[in-house]
């Protein structure tokens, strides 16, 4: 694990060996909904899907849709597609995600790092910088615009996984906004990003899970999409403690990455016993993968077993 690379805010960090990068110190706390502002849209993202349904309709996320995304954050081109202009990108998304259609409907996914890990400690000594919420607002109305999901990733560095998934509430209320979990990037207390694996547990993100499915309950939405990204079997422990939550469709993506044969291996070590609750997702590296062989195509990825109901390229 020590040899595979991980770029972070623009610049390369190297799992257990080298160091995160991004600017300026974590944002402030989330304003009240009506005073939030973009200079894409001054008086507020779009209107959410009709009937608060998904954005291609209905409320149920599985079996009927198939999960593409593209991951990213503005002006970070080393941490995916996502760093600008972003109604380009989301066109080339959608045709992505039509190649992996395969009898179900696909439903394109914008996962933007709201929460990135850093190798500074800034203000608070929480190693992790927070996303404006002007710039998640961008990301929204470009994803309605398109009738595709908003993902927020959140890579906490020694910040309590929690309290930064409550901070994005009002997001999450949102009938088209999900989340997304790297934990990875979750370090304790003396450890910093980068230098050593985060780590996770099935009982943390059941309590993640459970919180995600009270929202659901309290303000009737569809399917809200959870998703955690294991890169190793060490990144995540006693899984089994990660439970069904109705209204929540919680997803492991499977982030091994270099050559198709390690990434296979990688996957099937990941899935093998995977709980009942939790869903296959699989990631493609652009970068990292490239530097090993080919990508793997649309159909080989949909050839792994279980079927990958999301797969995310970076």
């Amino acid at each position: 694990m020590a040899g595979e690379v991980r770029k972070v805010c623009g610049a390369v960090a190297v799992v257990l060996l080298g160091l995160t990068a991004c600017s300026d110190s974590p944002a402030p706390t989330s304003p009240p909904p009506s005073s939030a502002r973009s200079s894409s849209a001054a008086t507020g993202p779009a209107p959410p899907p009709a009937g608060r349904d998904l954005p291609r309709g209905g409320r149920a996320i599985f079996p009927k849709y198939q999960l593409v995304a593209y991951v990213g954050m503005p002006g970070s081109p080393a941490l995916g597609p996502l760093d600008k202009d972003l109604d380009a990108k989301a066109a080339k998304l959608e045709t992505l995600a039509r190649a992996y259609a395969a009898g179900r409907t696909p439903q394109p996914v914008m996962e933007l790092i709201t929460v990135v890990a850093k190798s500074s400690r800034g203000k608070d000594g929480l190693y992790r910088g927070r996303l404006d919420d002007a710039k998640i607002e961008e990301y929204l109305t470009v994803a309605r615009k398109h009738k595709m999901l908003l993902l927020l990733d959140i890579q906490p560095g020694r910040a309590k996984i929690l309290p930064e998934v409550k901070r994005l509430e009002r997001w999450l209320k949102e009938p088209d906004v999900g989340l997304a979990f790297d934990p990875e990037w979750a370090v304790g207390p003396g450890q910093v990003p980068g230098k050593v694996f985060g780590h996770t547990t099935g009982a943390e993100l059941d309590s993640i899970a459970a919180y995600l499915s009270g929202l659901v309950r309290a303000n009737d939405l569809p399917e809200k999409v959870f998703v955690f990204h294991q890169l190793s079997a060490r990144i995540v422990g006693d899984e089994r403690a990660l439970k069904k939550h109705p209204g929540v469709v919680t997803i492991k993506s499977v982030d091994g990455i270099g050559a198709r044969t390690d990434k296979l291996k990688t996957w099937a070590k990941l899935t093998t016993k995977l709980p009942p609750a939790v869903h296959a997702g699989f990631k493609l590296f652009y970068t990292e993968d490239a530097r090993h062989g080919p990508l793997m195509t649309p159909a080989q990825v949909l050839a792994l077993k279980p079927r990958p109901e999301l797969v995310v390229y970076e």
